[in-house]
């Protein structure tokens, strides 16, 4: 209910209740509001309670589609969209290891000349860089 007050407006509304009922009738103001806070809750509790015993089984195919629009609530498009297109599939072009490791077992991803987690075949080793002065090597073929 009130996931969107963070620690400013609480401050802001300690603030302005400092200024509107004074420093005497604060402390009251706020036994009062964790009273009647406490009193809702168990209204709250006590009906959720009474309707369960009533309705059984019932109750709880009663909540069942209230929970699924619970879950609609955070609702995410993408996720859903990839969900629905590739299965489940967190990671369905390979693309989450682009760097050649493989975080599941820790390897290097160029092993032996398999291909690598994204499809493409693992490169060869590459060669030392030349020292200097020295030449690389011809090639018979480039004319």
């Amino acid at each position: 209910m009130f996931e969107s007050v963070g620690w400013g407006e609480i401050l802001i509304i300690i603030v302005a209740g400092l200024f509107i009922l004074g420093p005497e009738r604060l402390p009251e103001a706020a036994a009062w509001i964790a009273k009647s806070v406490r009193k809702v809750r168990e209204f709250a509790t006590g009906a959720k309670t009474q309707l369960r015993e009533e309705m059984g089984p019932e109750f709880d195919q009663l909540r069942k589609p209230l929970e699924d629009l619970r879950g609609l609530r955070n609702f995410d498009p993408k996720r859903v969209v990839t969900q629905h297109l590739f299965d489940g599939d967190s990671d369905p072009l390979g693309l989450k290891d682009v760097n050649g490791t493989n975080g599941a077992n820790g390897t290097n991803g160029a092993t032996n000349g398999a291909s690598k987690p994204n499809g493409y075949p693992a490169t060869a080793a590459q060669p030392e860089p030349l020292k200097p002065g020295e030449r690389p090597p011809v090639d018979p073929d480039a004319t």
